[in-house]
Protein backbone atom coordinates (compact mmCIF):
# COMPACT_ATOMS: atom_id res chain seq x y z
CA UNK A 1 0.00 0.00 0.00
CA UNK A 2 2.61 2.09 1.00
CA UNK A 3 4.43 1.74 -2.55
CA UNK A 4 1.17 2.22 -4.19
CA UNK A 5 0.85 5.64 -2.07
CA UNK A 6 4.29 6.74 -3.10
CA UNK A 7 4.29 5.47 -6.47
CA UNK A 8 0.54 7.62 -6.67
CA UNK A 9 2.56 11.01 -6.52
CA UNK A 10 4.74 10.83 -9.38
CA UNK A 11 2.71 12.12 -11.51
CA UNK A 12 3.03 16.54 -11.18
CA UNK A 13 -0.02 17.26 -11.33
CA UNK A 14 -1.22 14.64 -8.98
CA UNK A 15 1.44 15.72 -6.03
CA UNK A 16 0.73 19.26 -7.04
CA UNK A 17 -3.31 18.36 -6.05
CA UNK A 18 -2.37 16.59 -3.23
CA UNK A 19 0.21 19.28 -1.70
CA UNK A 20 -2.80 21.34 -2.51
CA UNK A 21 -5.65 19.33 -0.32
CA UNK A 22 -2.76 18.19 2.02
CA UNK A 23 -1.99 21.59 2.99
CA UNK A 24 -5.36 22.57 4.33
CA UNK A 25 -6.78 22.72 7.72
CA UNK A 26 -10.30 22.36 6.76
CA UNK A 27 -11.74 19.45 3.53
CA UNK A 28 -11.50 21.15 0.13
CA UNK A 29 -13.78 20.73 -2.95
CA UNK A 30 -13.37 19.70 -6.42
CA UNK A 31 -13.97 23.07 -7.64
CA UNK A 32 -11.36 24.69 -5.05
CA UNK A 33 -8.63 22.51 -5.60
CA UNK A 34 -9.31 23.40 -9.60
CA UNK A 35 -9.65 26.98 -9.10
CA UNK A 36 -6.46 26.81 -7.30
CA UNK A 37 -3.92 24.99 -10.06
CA UNK A 38 -5.96 26.00 -12.60
CA UNK A 39 -6.83 22.82 -13.91
CA UNK A 40 -10.37 21.64 -14.96
CA UNK A 41 -12.88 20.48 -12.55
CA UNK A 42 -12.97 16.91 -14.52
CA UNK A 43 -9.40 16.58 -14.07
CA UNK A 44 -9.19 17.92 -10.84
CA UNK A 45 -11.84 15.21 -9.79
CA UNK A 46 -9.63 12.35 -11.24
CA UNK A 47 -6.64 13.51 -9.18
CA UNK A 48 -8.61 13.33 -6.01
CA UNK A 49 -10.23 10.27 -6.34
CA UNK A 50 -6.78 8.45 -7.81
CA UNK A 51 -5.31 10.08 -4.41
CA UNK A 52 -8.35 8.63 -2.45
CA UNK A 53 -8.22 5.26 -3.66
CA UNK A 54 -4.17 5.28 -2.83
CA UNK A 55 -5.24 6.53 1.09
CA UNK A 56 -3.37 9.62 0.36
CA UNK A 57 -6.71 11.57 0.98
CA UNK A 58 -9.98 10.67 2.81
CA UNK A 59 -13.12 11.80 0.78
CA UNK A 60 -15.94 12.78 2.74
CA UNK A 61 -19.92 14.44 2.07
CA UNK A 62 -20.49 17.96 3.17
CA UNK A 63 -24.00 19.84 2.18
CA UNK A 64 -22.67 22.69 -0.23
CA UNK A 65 -23.48 25.95 1.18
CA UNK A 66 -24.71 28.85 -1.48
CA UNK A 67 -24.55 28.81 -5.03
CA UNK A 68 -25.41 26.53 -7.29
CA UNK A 69 -26.46 23.12 -5.72
CA UNK A 70 -26.83 24.65 -2.66
CA UNK A 71 -27.87 22.14 0.18
CA UNK A 72 -26.84 18.81 -1.77
CA UNK A 73 -23.89 16.83 -0.74
CA UNK A 74 -20.77 17.99 -2.00
CA UNK A 75 -17.71 15.66 -2.20
CA UNK A 76 -14.63 17.03 -0.04
CA UNK A 77 -11.19 15.43 0.43
CA UNK A 78 -8.47 16.20 2.97
CA UNK A 79 -5.35 14.45 4.17
CA UNK A 80 -5.54 11.12 4.91
CA UNK A 81 -5.55 9.95 8.64
CA UNK A 82 -3.03 6.38 7.51
CA UNK A 83 0.62 7.16 7.38
CA UNK A 84 2.86 6.05 4.67
CA UNK A 85 6.30 5.11 5.09
CA UNK A 86 8.76 2.25 2.42
CA UNK A 87 12.01 0.95 4.00
CA UNK A 88 14.52 -0.92 1.58
CA UNK A 89 15.37 -3.44 2.97
CA UNK A 90 12.19 -3.27 5.30
CA UNK A 91 12.99 -2.02 8.90
CA UNK A 92 10.91 -1.84 12.03
CA UNK A 93 11.66 1.13 14.04
CA UNK A 94 8.10 0.94 15.20
CA UNK A 95 8.54 -2.19 17.12
CA UNK A 96 11.90 -1.16 18.73
CA UNK A 97 10.25 2.02 19.98
CA UNK A 98 7.42 0.25 21.14
CA UNK A 99 9.62 -2.14 23.30
CA UNK A 100 11.17 0.91 24.80
CA UNK A 101 7.93 3.19 25.51
CA UNK A 102 6.77 -0.32 27.36
CA UNK A 103 9.92 -0.32 29.17
CA UNK A 104 9.79 3.12 30.17
CA UNK A 105 6.43 3.16 31.53
CA UNK A 106 7.38 -0.23 33.29
CA UNK A 107 10.60 1.15 35.23
CA UNK A 108 8.94 4.03 35.96
CA UNK A 109 11.39 6.56 34.49
CA UNK A 110 9.13 9.16 33.06
CA UNK A 111 11.11 12.32 34.72
CA UNK A 112 15.00 10.95 33.17
CA UNK A 113 12.95 10.82 29.63
CA UNK A 114 11.39 14.23 30.08
CA UNK A 115 14.71 15.73 30.44
CA UNK A 116 15.96 14.03 28.18
CA UNK A 117 13.70 15.19 25.67
CA UNK A 118 13.84 18.72 27.18
CA UNK A 119 17.47 18.60 26.22
CA UNK A 120 17.14 17.37 22.45
CA UNK A 121 14.71 19.81 21.68
CA UNK A 122 17.36 22.70 22.93
CA UNK A 123 20.21 21.04 21.37
CA UNK A 124 17.51 21.06 18.16
CA UNK A 125 16.56 24.97 18.63
CA UNK A 126 18.69 26.79 15.89
CA UNK A 127 17.09 29.55 13.64
CA UNK A 128 13.44 30.68 13.65
CA UNK A 129 10.82 28.68 15.19
CA UNK A 130 8.35 27.86 12.58
CA UNK A 131 11.40 26.71 10.30
CA UNK A 132 12.38 24.30 12.99
CA UNK A 133 8.77 23.27 13.67
CA UNK A 134 8.15 22.81 10.37
CA UNK A 135 11.31 20.60 10.00
CA UNK A 136 10.32 17.94 12.79
CA UNK A 137 6.75 17.53 10.58
CA UNK A 138 4.48 19.10 13.24
CA UNK A 139 2.99 21.41 10.31
CA UNK A 140 2.30 24.97 12.83
CA UNK A 141 -0.46 27.16 11.70
CA UNK A 142 -1.10 30.19 13.37
CA UNK A 143 -4.38 30.02 15.77
CA UNK A 144 -4.94 33.61 16.36
CA UNK A 145 -3.47 37.07 16.43
CA UNK A 146 -1.52 37.06 19.34
CA UNK A 147 0.94 34.45 18.53
CA UNK A 148 -0.32 31.06 19.50
CA UNK A 149 0.56 28.21 17.13
CA UNK A 150 -1.55 24.92 16.43
CA UNK A 151 0.78 21.94 15.18
CA UNK A 152 -1.04 20.19 12.59
CA UNK A 153 0.77 16.95 12.28
CA UNK A 154 1.81 15.08 15.60
CA UNK A 155 5.12 13.13 14.53
CA UNK A 156 4.67 10.83 17.04
CA UNK A 157 0.83 9.89 16.20
CA UNK A 158 1.03 5.98 15.99
CA UNK A 159 3.08 5.39 19.65
CA UNK A 160 1.00 8.51 20.90
CA UNK A 161 -2.25 6.47 20.17
CA UNK A 162 -0.64 3.50 21.99
CA UNK A 163 1.17 5.24 24.43
CA UNK A 164 -0.66 8.53 25.47
CA UNK A 165 0.57 9.72 28.57
CA UNK A 166 3.96 9.10 28.20
CA UNK A 167 4.30 10.10 24.72
CA UNK A 168 2.46 12.64 25.07
CA UNK A 169 4.67 13.82 27.88
CA UNK A 170 7.32 13.14 25.76
CA UNK A 171 6.25 15.61 23.36
CA UNK A 172 6.01 18.15 25.34
CA UNK A 173 8.99 18.18 26.87
CA UNK A 174 10.64 18.65 23.22
CA UNK A 175 8.86 21.22 22.55
CA UNK A 176 9.49 22.88 25.55
CA UNK A 177 13.26 22.28 24.97
CA UNK A 178 12.99 23.77 21.64
CA UNK A 179 11.02 26.64 21.88
CA UNK A 180 12.92 27.99 25.04
CA UNK A 181 12.57 30.91 26.77
CA UNK A 182 10.81 32.92 24.10
CA UNK A 183 7.34 30.70 24.29
CA UNK A 184 5.24 28.76 26.19
CA UNK A 185 4.46 24.98 25.30
CA UNK A 186 1.31 23.34 26.90
CA UNK A 187 -0.52 20.45 26.30
CA UNK A 188 -3.85 21.30 24.73
CA UNK A 189 -5.40 17.62 22.96
CA UNK A 190 -8.07 18.13 20.19
CA UNK A 191 -9.54 15.53 18.42
CA UNK A 192 -6.46 16.04 15.51
CA UNK A 193 -3.53 17.37 15.05
CA UNK A 194 -0.70 17.66 18.11
CA UNK A 195 -1.71 17.65 21.77
CA UNK A 196 0.77 21.04 22.59
CA UNK A 197 -0.37 24.37 21.74
CA UNK A 198 2.49 27.01 21.75
CA UNK A 199 1.95 30.23 23.13
CA UNK A 200 3.86 33.67 23.20
CA UNK A 201 4.67 34.17 27.08
CA UNK A 202 2.99 38.12 26.74
CA UNK A 203 -0.38 36.09 25.96
CA UNK A 204 -3.00 37.05 28.47
CA UNK A 205 -4.37 33.97 30.34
Amino acid sequence: MSLDAIGALREPVRRAVYEYAAGKAQPVSRNEVAEALGIGRTLAAFHLDKLTEAGLLDASYAPRVGGPGAGRPAKLYRRGTAEHAVSLPPRDYRLLADVLADAVEQAGVEPAVHAAARERGAALAQGDLRTRLEALGYEPEPADGNGTIRLRNCPFHVLAQAYPPLVCGLNLALLQGLVGDGARARLDPGPEGCCVVIESKTKDH
